[in-house]
């Protein structure tokens, strides 16, 4: 489980209590649950490990090359969707493991990336910040 966010409120007499949302990473799914203050939770043991992306096959799945031992990593479709937008080839991330298995793949926190296509800009829509879509190098 991976924690995506927590409030903790603060009752008057009673004790603190912490609403915390969480992701199963295995299955993909969020849960939400408020827990008392003080109750303990079991640490998973995860390993996390240097990786190239090399290149995808037909069904979606990545492949990334470990930068220490120079093998190649099968990462599921399902594991990469929320981050797949962002990798491009050649690109270093941190694979996550759990049980020998790859669970999440965390791309750099800052990129730079090269803009691919844009849309000419437009006469006379320069008197303020101006934005228009563009297209990165990584899709």
């Amino acid at each position: 489980w991976k924690v995506l966010s927590f409030s903790i409120m603060k009752q008057a007499r009673g004790a603190a209590k912490t609403t915390i949302k969480f992701k199963n990473l295995k299955r993909g799914n969020t849960l939400e649950n408020t827990y008392r203050s003080g109750e303990k939770f079991e640490t998973a043991m995860i390993e996390k490990k240097p990786a190239q992306y090399t290149y995808p096959d037909e069904n979606g799945n990545m492949f990334f090359m470990d930068m220490e031992t120079f093998e190649e990593t099968m990462v599921e479709a399902k594991v990469v969707e929320d981050v797949e937008k962002w990798i491009d080839e050649g690109m270093e991330v941190n694979l996550v493991y759990f049980k020998g298995d790859v669970i999440e793949v965390v791309v750099p926190q800052t990129m730079t990336y090269t803009i691919a296509e844009t849309e000419p800009g437009v006469k006379g829509n320069t008197a303020q910040g101006v934005t228009k879509p563009a297209v990165l190098s990584c899709g």
